[in-house]
């Protein structure tokens, strides 16, 4: 049967009524773009000058966002999320570091979350982003082309040996791997590395995933590529398929440097892309296990009605759905509830190192037209239906 995403008793039965007032006044303060720049700008200060706001952050955006500090604060949600069929993805979400003792650590924290993720059917998946086991310019000076000196192929060769340790134990425990995308300009060296990890690890199931972002207007091509590749050569593609999430400033970088946005047109091509690509891999199921990480109702849609198409059982192990802790909820419980494989990304880390996440989740969610609007409608919905309103 398909979910009925307007089902806000099922969506919302985990808050308490005081967590759904704290998301109804958080949606209200997002869906002020002025309020989200000054409140940025006014939090980025506020860090940087390490005044005492801490607190106050992690009662409220935080808190709603996030799962928590460590990974032991989070298991409570886990486990709740759990008790009505919502699986978690632990995603230590601290940003912008730059020196090898952070990458380290970075790559210590996903091996110890793959044990983790191995003792706990709730969580079905580890996560890590490219830059999180190294330099982002390291990245996108590879991605250019350009030549390395002995120190970076050096730097270069210990991001790879960090990749190639975490794919491999997560190949040795038969843990899924999620490997997120980020800017277009460092993305192509972060592929290459990918595809290397999927042609070694992926030979008889797909543990390794890589992101698409599909407001990428070449990203479809690329999937075409890879199916192609892995039908000449023999392996499965782990495949996670977003919408995006740096647009403005990936157009502006066009802009500045005078070269076309690798982004689509207008949000219909991006929707567009987005849906060819499930009915792309839908076809090619043999090769493929699809995460689909969507807020837009319509795709979660149209990849239901693919699933009947092909005669999948909901519980199908080669299709997920997943959304962000805090976001889409109407998405993920009424999925759930309907048997669906319904996955909530959890971040977590220290309040400051997370900051820069909370900070995009903020921007985000003002920029993408109907998303704030539609949660605080979903909210509102529930506080009536609680009596909860004025």
């Amino acid at each position: 049967m398909r979910p009925n995403f307007e089902n806000t008793a099922i969506a919302f039965e985990l808050k308490s009524d005081s967590q759904l007032e704290r998301a109804y006044f958080l949606f209200k303060m997002i869906s002020k773009e002025p309020l989200v720049r000054i409140g940025t700008a006014v939090t980025n200060f506020a860090i940087k000058a390490h005044l005492p706001v801490e607190g106050l952050i992690r009662a409220t955006v935080f808190d709603h966002f996030c799962g928590g500090v460590s990974e032991k604060d989070c298991l409570p949600i886990i486990d709740n999320m759990y008790g009505n069929g919502v699986y978690s993805i632990l995603d230590y979400s601290a940003e912008g570091k730059d020196a090898d003792n952070q990458f380290d650590f970075a790559l210590e924290k996903t091996l110890e979350i793959l044990d983790f993720v191995k003792e706990k059917d709730a969580m079905p998946f580890a996560v890590f982003k490219p830059t999180g086991f190294g330099r982002f310019k390291l990245f996108e000076k590879v991605t250019s082309g350009a030549d390395l000196n002995d120190k970076e192929q050096a730097e270069w060769g210990r991001i790879v040996n960090r990749f190639d340790k975490v794919c491999q134990k997560a190949h040795k425990l038969d843990v899924a791997l999620l490997i997120d995308a980020e800017e277009s300009w460092m993305q192509d060296a972060a592929d290459d590395l990918v595809l290397d990890m999927m042609r070694k690890y992926n030979k008889e199931k797909a543990v390794v995933f890589n992101t698409f972002q599909m407001y990428r207007w070449d990203r479809m091509d690329y999937i075409k590529h890879l199916h192609k590749l892995a039908i000449d050569e023999g392996f499965k593609i782990g495949a996670k398929v977003v919408r995006g999430a740096y647009m403005e400033k990936e157009n502006e970088r066009a802009e500045d440097k005078g070269y076309e946005s690798p982004i689509c047109k207008n949000k219909s091509h991006t929707d567009e892309n987005f849906n060819a690509s499930l009915d792309f891999m839908m076809e090619h199921l043999e090769h493929f296990i699809i995460f689909s990480g969507t807020h837009n109702e319509q795709s979660s849609f149209r990849l239901i009605d693919l699933m009947e198409k092909y005669g999948l059982a909901t519980n199908d192990q080669r299709v997920w759905f997943g959304q962000l802790f805090g976001m889409s909820d109407h998405i993920t419980y009424n999925l759930a509830a309907e048997g669906y494989n319904a996955v909530k990304y959890v971040p977590y880390g220290p309040v400051r190192d997370v900051m820069p996440y909370l900070i995009r989740r903020a921007e985000e969610n003002t920029s993408v037209a109907g998303q704030t609007s539609r949660e605080l409608a979903l909210i509102t919905k529930e506080r009536k239906r609680r009596k909860l309103t004025d």
